[in-house]
């Protein structure tokens, strides 16, 4: 252990406990905890959506998988990328006006049942895990390659501090984490690009050149993961439609006063993502030209340590260490959110409007949602340990599979279809999430002949990320959903219009 890895850990973790411990102080209410109090500007949401949504997976995952499989890798990038003007042009403001807390709650404002309301929770709370999964193992990785502990008791303490944010602080403490992680991490892929670039001569020309002459020239094109086209317009339809079903993305825009600011906040958002992926090219052809894909895949087979190991080639240890600090506290902001957002779906919609039928006191709720972050927590560090060598890139993929094919449809459905109905929300939400998780089990994700994945055998389908087939899925199950029920609620939809656009709150 180096003395340096120790030093700047303990920093990054002493701040983001002050932070949480003075964030504590001003958690005492529901609103404050789920929400804030709904009190952040539009730059802090902005820089703090950007710390959510810059995960492991970002940080980790695509550098790795850009170093490894060169222009496939970059795939991962633009979907990224373009995944925000859906979220900006269709979602943000709709969702800001209609919503309180959750996404059921935007959905609850057009249909007033509770069974609805538990369905989108359980959406919610299957996405959450997935996505959790993936900042774990990261995690694991992480502080595995740095400590030289078991990726077991690794991912245990990344288990533990993450849910402490939770229990004290809320959406005070996990926002200004986000924030404080947000702004480290550009710094961090800004000198390191810089770096690479430096080596080249600050030519790009150059640089793609010397990594297509050491990997072929295969590596500048697609196809060289082996996948199939059809299976990378799938994955882009996955990253593209996804964001905009994320239930902890779509939980920052309640965090802001009014429409407007959410507006501004994914504005913000949107130009610190779009130059952070941008960088990444530089993350992982600097990787693969400095570090190599057999010293990369000897760290972790699915490449999730290739900006580390290109930060230390090209820096030093102290280097390396302040990157994987950053990739520490990128992780645990990450999954602060997660964490809160999975505990708010089960206190809030569950607990709270299903159990207790809106009758439960705010300081219920909040018992139930601290109680709910530590079951949360502890099923996804369950699941992690299993997942130690698949690329977090990618299993953030399958999150983003799930959250376009069961969040999605509902959300654009019922603020745009005047016909659509209950029924209709329930088979939308169930028939996308239902196909999507059947679909990836019989998947080469689980099921692999040569006995690399978790089942032996042939998989039913070639495709690694199923959104062509379970994206439609879901939107044709809200059709066929609402044809098939006899319910009317024009009149509601035009009441729901009309506050989606202009910002009314519902007269109590």
């Amino acid at each position: 252990m180096n003395p340096a890895v120790i030093t700047l850990f303990l920093a990054i973790v002493a701040l983001t406990l002050v932070i949480t411990y003075f964030a504590a102080k001003r958690t005492k209410t529901a609103s404050e905890f789920y929400t804030a109090g709904g009190g952040l500007t539009g730059w802090q949401n902005g820089l703090a959506i950007a710390g959510d949504y810059l995960s492991a997976a970002s940080f980790l995952g695509i550098a790795g998988a850009i170093a490894l499989f060169g222009f496939d890798g970059f795939f991962y990038s633009i979907g990224y990328l373009v995944a925000y003007l859906v979220v900006m042009f269709i979602v943000a403001e709709p969702l800001r006006n209609l919503g309180k807390y959750t996404l059921a709650d935007m959905i609850h404002s057009r249909f007033d049942a509770r069974k609805v309301r538990g369905v989108a929770a359980g959406s919610t709370i299957t996405i959450v895990i997935f996505y959790m999964i993936a900042q774990l193992v990261g995690a694991g990785a992480l502080i595995q390659l740095l400590f030289n502990i078991p990726y077991t008791w690794a991912v245990l303490l990344v288990g533990v501090m993450m849910t402490t944010y939770v229990l004290f602080g809320g959406m005070t403490a996990t926002s200004w984490v986000q924030i404080v992680k947000a702004a480290l991490l550009m710094i961090a892929t800004v000198l390191i690009s810089i770096m690479v670039l430096f080596q080249f001569n600050f030519n790009i020309a150059e640089m793609f050149s010397t990594v297509s002459s050491m990997e072929g020239e295969g590596f500048l094109n697609p196809g060289g993961q082996g996948r199939a086209p059809i299976d990378s317009i799938s994955l882009m339809l996955a990253l593209v439609l996804g964001t905009a079903g994320l239930p902890h993305i779509l939980m920052r825009f309640f965090t802001v006063r009014d429409a407007k600011t959410a507006r501004s906040s994914v504005v913000t958002a949107t130009w610190i993502v779009g130059i952070f992926y941008l960088l990444t090219i530089f993350l992982g052809f600097g990787a693969a030209a400095f570090v190599g894909s057999d010293a990369i895949m000897e760290a972790n087979p699915a490449g999730n340590m290739a900006a580390p190991l290109l930060a230390e080639e090209l820096g030093g240890e102290l280097f390396m260490s302040f990157v994987a600090a950053v990739a520490f506290a990128t992780i645990l902001a990450v999954v602060a959110g997660l964490v809160l957002s999975g505990a708010s779906a089960f206190a809030h919609d569950v607990y709270g409007q299903i159990i207790k039928k809106g009758q439960a006191t705010p300081k219920q709720e909040v018992v139930a949602a601290r109680l709910a972050s530590v079951t949360v927590a502890i099923l996804s560090i369950i699941l992690a340990l299993f997942a130690q060598n698949m690329n977090v890139a990618f299993l953030v993929a399958l999150a983003f599979c799930v959250a376009a094919s069961a969040n999605l449809p509902v959300i654009v459905y019922t603020i745009y279809w005047k016909r659509f109905n209950t029924t209709g929300a329930i088979t939308a939400m169930l028939s996308g999430l239902l196909s999507a998780l059947f679909l990836v089990a019989v998947s080469p994700n689980v099921i692999r002949a040569d006995g690399t994945a978790f089942i032996v055998g042939d998989p039913l389908i070639d495709l690694t990320n199923p959104a062509i087939i379970s994206v439609p899925i879901g939107f044709l199950g809200g059709i066929i959903g609402t044809y098939l029920s006899k319910e009317r609620n024009e009149q509601k939809y035009s009441e729901v219009k009309v506050r989606a656009n202009i910002g009314l709150k519902k007269a109590e």
